[in-house]
Order: structure tokens, then sequence, then C-alpha cells
């Protein structure tokens, strides 16, 4: 992934195909005025091989494999972050909200891997700055941002969050992109709002009697603000929230892949206007906008890491001091991204 920065925004950015738009409005953060385009740089990080097809004679003849559509490649991979920056800039941030997107263009579909944003995790590559080599997963986009600039690769915080991805846990990285707060509200606004069906309730108000801070167990309409706010609450910890986010994904999939939603696109394409951070080209933003019109927006897959896999911990930062972590054993972790990367999910924890 070779990606700098731009700060002219085209109509075709809004894009990454409107279900690659839903996930990545979930990754709620953040900040975001420039476009990434590709460079020549070479990324460092070690990103997936190009497909090969190897013809074996006990299957059928390579004719009649099934081709990748809309002229895609078979597989691409997507990491969507959101930075918690309140500021209308990419120049710090940590990536509060991280997520890979499988397209896959052979069976048109896409499913979603969630990673908790305090994993424990070494960040390679920038040691020279002040002996740092571990950190939270979320700091990792923060070190590479303007106002630390401690990584010296290509693609600033995303560029350094897809190395450390790949580094501790074999995830594959074509591409990245990265919205804003503010884009979450005008798109859900855009499209008139979601329809949500939460299992339980979600009561935010731990020290407010702000009624917009409780959502009730059952099916509801929210728009952009109250949608923003749901996704955001975390009374029950950031385990609870990621799969809180992944109905919201789910919710505006459906949403925005309904006939009469497409043809709002004018509206969603003025309100992802320099808000967008992504290295697709327009080529590729094009291949997704086609490959949308061939997914069943229910098909829609969203995966997370069994919750019995974490424990909570405490460790001695070097930049943020005494702080909790989530704890987990990498070779299990490293186990399910293998699965995912093949487009599959074990129904069990599978042993490393």
């Amino acid at each position: 992934m070779s990606v700098r920065t731009r700060r002219t925004v085209s109509y075709l950015a809004w894009g990454m195909g409107t279900f690659v738009l839903c996930c990545m409005i979930v990754s709620f953060g953040f900040a975001g005025y420039k476009l990434f385009t590709p460079a020549n740089q070479q990324s460092t990080a070690t990103l997936p091989p190009p497909f090969v097809i190897v013809e074996i004679t006990a299957t059928p003849p390579a004719a009649e494999a099934k081709a990748p559509q809309c002229g895609g490649p078979e597989v691409m991979y997507i990491l969507l972050a959101g930075s918690d920056t309140r500021s209308n800039s990419y120049t710090t941030g940590l990536a509060d909200a991280i997520r890979i997107v499988r397209v896959d263009f052979v069976n048109p579909g896409i499913t979603m891997m969630s990673f908790h944003r305090d994993l424990y995790v070494e960040i390679p590559g920038i040691a020279d700055h002040h002996g740092i080599t571990h950190g939270k997963l979320n700091q990792a986009y923060l070190y590479g941002t303007d106002t630390f600039q401690y990584y010296d690769g290509p693609d600033e915080g995303l560029g350094l969050l897809a190395l450390t991805l790949e580094h501790n846990f074999g995830v594959q990285v074509d591409h990245a992109a990265a919205v804003n707060l503010q884009t979450f509200v005008k798109v859900i606004d855009a499209i008139g709002g979601i329809d949500i069906d939460l299992p339980n309730a979600v009561d935010g108000r731990t020290s407010s009697n702000n009624p917009d801070l409780y959502f009730p167990a059952g099916e509801q309409h929210l728009d952009g603000y109250h949608t923003m706010l749901l996704a955001r609450l975390r009374p029950e910890g950031d385990l609870v929230r990621s799969r809180t986010q992944d109905l919201i994904l789910k919710a505006l999939a459906v949403k925005l892949l309904e006939p009469a939603t497409l043809l709002q696109i004018p509206a969603i394409i003025d309100a992802f206007k320099g808000s967008i951070q992504t290295n697709l080209t327009q080529t590729e933003i094009t291949q997704l906008l086609c490959l949308a019109a061939l997914i069943d927006p229910q098909s829609i897959q969203t995966h997370s890491f069994p919750d019995e896999l974490f424990k909570l911990k405490r460790v001695n930062d070097p930049i943020i001091g005494n702080t909790s972590i989530l704890d987990a054993d990498f070779e299990i972790l490293k186990a399910y991204v293998q699965e995912f990367n093949k487009g599959s999910w074990p129904e069990t924890i599978p042993q490393p």
C-alpha cells in the first residue's frame, strides 16, 4: 500500500462502492479532509502477493473456473480506520475503530473482521523514537501522523497501522481508508436514517440524564446524530460496543443498497466531499460500485474474535503510562486471520 496526500476530492471519492461505504462509516472516527492517491513509493509493509491460479488436473478445466466480476481482482482487502480526533484533519488521533474488509469479486460479497483497539502489540519500525517498540493497536495510527512522525514509511498513520496489523497478525492489506464523525452523520441523514433491531438496551447515561444516551431493545429508526451516539457508547466496554457497531453496519448496508437509496447517490456524494482518506483509484472505485449491484446486502458478514480470548491487563506504556490493555494469545488470533483471508471463519476456536 503506497499513498500520498492530495487535498482535492473528486466526485468518485465518496465511493469504495456503496457496500464498502457501510464499513467505512462504521469506522466512526474521525477527521478528514484529504484524499489519498497512489504514489510511486513502495511500502515497507509486507502486502499479500497477487492471487495465482494453479492448474490441478483433478479439477474441472480452467475455462470453467469463475472469473472475477467487474474487472476487479479475485479478492481485495481494505483497512478501515477511524481517528478519535475532533479536528478536521489527519494530523493526529488514535485509531479507535479498526476493521478489515474482504471484498470477493469472484463470488460477489464482503466479510468484515474487527480488531480491538486496546490490543497491546509490537509496533515495528519506530524504535529510534524514544525506544518505542510496543503500544496499543490504536497508537500505531497515532505514531504515523504528522504530530508524531515516528514512522518513516509511506502512508502516515494508515501505513503504520497496516504494517502493525500485518506484523502481529498476518493481516492482508491492499488499500486503506478513514472517515470522520461529521461525514458519518451526514450520510445517515442523507439516506433518511437507518432501521436497527437491538437485542439489548444500550444505556449510556452514566453521568447524565440525557435521554439521547438511552437506546431501548428492539426495532427503532435512528437519524445520523443518534446513530453516531449509539456507535460511540460503551457502557459495557469495547467488546460489546464492537458488536453494536456491527449491527449498525448491517443496518446501514441494507439501507444503502435499497433501490430507492441508490437514487440518492448525488446527496451521498455531496456528504462525502472533502472528508474521505483513501488510496483507492477511480478504476478501483468503479469496480466496487459495479460489484455493489451484485451483492445481496443481507449476505454481508461481520466477524469478531470470541470475547473469551481476551482478558484485561495493565502495562506501563512509555508514552501513556500505566494503562489498561486487552491481552490475548496472538497465535490464536493469527489462526482466525488465516481463515478470514481464505474467506471462511471457524465455528470453534482454532488451535494455533
